[in-house]
């Protein structure tokens, strides 16, 4: 398939999104063409006023037609906006309708996503690409459709025109068209198409990086590390400006200037070819009809420049919206988790990995490698290791935050590609050693688990999360809306409501990550005696760095670069001196590890 097919199809797909309303938008383009033909009337009554006029001189009087020419200009322009009005209502209703559509598909196409394509899509560029990138279809169907068609009208009219009465004043005029269009060709053409979207990537470069940015403030603050931090989003800054500095110096600059210098001097063409042609008219006595036809060429020289600015003008929104349509399909073809047409509800909460192997896109090396491991109903797993063993993406298969590449991960003897999505969701619970609570209050932010519960479900669940002390001292307990007037928590404190919403979704299959990792020994003993309410009875499979907190797990399994290098029970495995047993010994030195005064 070729790239200007790929182009078309993208761009009749997007036209799609219009439903009903698709017909609006060839409408509103005829319309807009009809009302550059009625907007040209007023530019032919007055040449025909000059024309009466010069035929009379010096007698005036006799120019009985000025004022039925005068009324007809502006019948015709009134005609016109009307006409042009509606064109842009047409297209406007219709570029409205494929806005709100585009934004709702990429949502929803987000919403059947899997959860792990978000982590190598920042959110920032997603936002940017859903907002802003609508937005320029929308100005794509709205305006720059309608001015191009009604600009192309009026240029072709206008040529067409110039050769009605002297074809070599008018061939005089058409020289700008071609040089405009030489320019335009330039700039714009598909030779530039590269630089046009590496410019558009560095936008998308620097909204990703700005985003980032903000989210880490803190942290900046904590560590003055203000000059440093900056350095990603500086250098998005310097790669987006010589971009846009590149196109504006080595595209744009010297072709622009041709351009602009041709259109606005239109007229100028026009006097060497009069002054040649002047003797012999003066001679023929037809110098009188020499004379307005000079008028008539010299006003449709003024609309050769209006229209020949809104092509170019028109023709740069269509370059930008067209770079546009391919970012926006980016989304609107997300991978999507499929579906099984025949789902299967598993029976029982055993977890089992069979041959499971796995690798991101863009990786060299796969994150999971012929990885097998079971979790009985009701027992506790942990799953342990070197940094980039693989913990981590075992666990977000599961809920299929990615699906496998080979072999299968089964939750109660069924594979999860199998179950409904929903079903598979409602038996998994997560906590994440990092959870984000949303900016309303605690009530909300925990009943996310189960939108249905009620106050007394909720409350029991933070009570059962060890966060008592957390809605004594808040303003309005549980109603206390979070990040705002003052209002945050600690880590250890997001934590353990975060707890709560687990609690309250009542999952029989729960996925630790490192739920203590960031917390101080007060709140790590309240987050355990969460996590010993929140387990109980149920399939746990935990992650974690601290090895204290998985020497009662009923299995342990040790993942060092993408495969099990051993499993077994902690007695077991330190038994068997292998990595556990040399992780443990490190494990048990840095505990015992204090600072010490060295005496000289």
């Amino acid at each position: 398939m070729t790239e200007t097919k790929k182009e078309r199809n993208a761009f009749a797909r997007i036209l799609d999104f219009a439903g009903k309303r698709r017909a609006l938008t060839f409408l509103g383009c005829f319309l807009t063409g009809l009302a550059m033909l009625l907007s040209m009337v007023p530019y032919v009554t007055i040449w025909l006023v000059v024309r009466d006029l010069i035929a009379v001189a010096p007698e005036w009087e006799r120019a009985t037609g000025v004022v039925t020419y005068g009324w007809l200009a502006f019948w015709f322009s009134v005609a016109g906006i009307v006409v042009y009005f509606v064109g842009l209502m047409c297209t406007h209703l219709a570029a409205f309708r494929i806005q709100t559509n585009v934004r709702k598909e990429c949502v929803k196409r987000l919403m059947n996503a899997p959860l792990g394509f978000f982590d190598t899509h920042a959110t920032g560029l997603l936002r940017r690409r859903i907002d802003k990138t609508s937005g320029e279809i929308e100005q794509l169907f709205a305006h720059n459709m309608a001015d191009l068609s009604g600009s192309v009208v009026m240029l072709v009219s206008t040529v067409v025109l110039l050769f009605v009465f002297d074809w070599r004043m008018g061939a005089s005029c058409i020289v700008v068209v071609f040089a405009s269009f030489a320019c335009l060709t330039t700039m714009m053409g598909p030779s530039k198409k590269s630089l046009l979207e590496s410019y558009q990537s560095a936008l998308d470069d620097i909204s990703k990086a700005t985003t980032e940015y903000v989210r880490g403030i803190p942290v900046v603050k904590v560590f003055q590390q203000t000059v440093y931090s900056i350095a990603a989003l500086k250098k998005s800054i310097d790669n987006y400006s010589m971009y846009a500095n590149r196109y504006q110096s080595d595209v744009c600059e010297v072709p622009q200037s041709i351009n602009l210098s041709f259109i606005e001097a239109a007229f100028v063409f026009l006097l060497p070819v009069t002054a040649l042609l002047a003797p012999s008219a003066l001679a023929s006595g037809n110098f009188a009809q020499f004379v307005s036809d000079f008028a008539f060429y010299a006003i449709f020289s003024a609309i050769i420049s209006t229209a020949l600015s809104r092509v170019m003008f028109a023709a740069g929104g269509m370059m930008q919206a067209d770079d546009a349509l391919r970012r926006i399909e980016e989304v609107v073809q997300a991978p999507q988790i499929v579906r099984s047409a025949n789902p299967k509800v598993p029976e029982g909460n055993r977890v089992e990995f069979r041959g499971v192997s796995f690798t991101y896109e863009g990786a060299a090396k796969p994150a999971l490698d012929d990885v097998s491991f079971v979790a009985e109903a009701g027992s506790t797993i942990a799953l342990v290791g070197p940094s980039g063993g693989g913990k981590s993406t075992a666990a977000s298969l599961i809920p299929r935050f990615w699906d496998v590449d080979k072999g299968s991960v089964l939750v109660g003897g069924v594979d999860v590609r199998d179950v409904d999505p929903h079903v598979l969701m409602d038996r998994v619970a997560f906590v994440f050693q990092d959870n984000r609570l949303f900016k309303t209050s605690i009530l909300e932010n925990v009943r996310a688990a189960r939108p249905n519960a009620s106050c007394e479900e909720v409350l029991a669940a933070l009570s059962a999360a060890q966060c008592d002390d957390i809605l004594a001292k808040l303003p309005n307990g549980m109603d206390t809306v979070i990040g705002t007037k003052g209002t945050y928590l600690s880590g250890g404190e997001r934590q353990r409501v975060s707890l709560a919403r687990a609690i309250l979704k009542d999952a029989p299959i729960v996925v630790l990550d490192e739920a203590t990792a960031f917390a101080d020994p007060e709140n790590e003993a309240l987050i355990q005696a969460a996590l010993k309410r929140l387990t109980k009875g149920r399939t746990v499979i935990m992650i974690a760095h601290r090895l204290t907190t998985v020497v009662n797990a009923d299995k342990i399994v040790v993942l060092d670069h993408g495969r099990v290098a051993e499993s077994g029970t902690h007695g077991e495995l330190v038994a068997g001196n292998g990595l556990y047993a040399h992780m443990w010994a490190d494990y048990q030195t840095a505990v015992a590890w204090k600072i010490t005064r060295e005496v000289a």
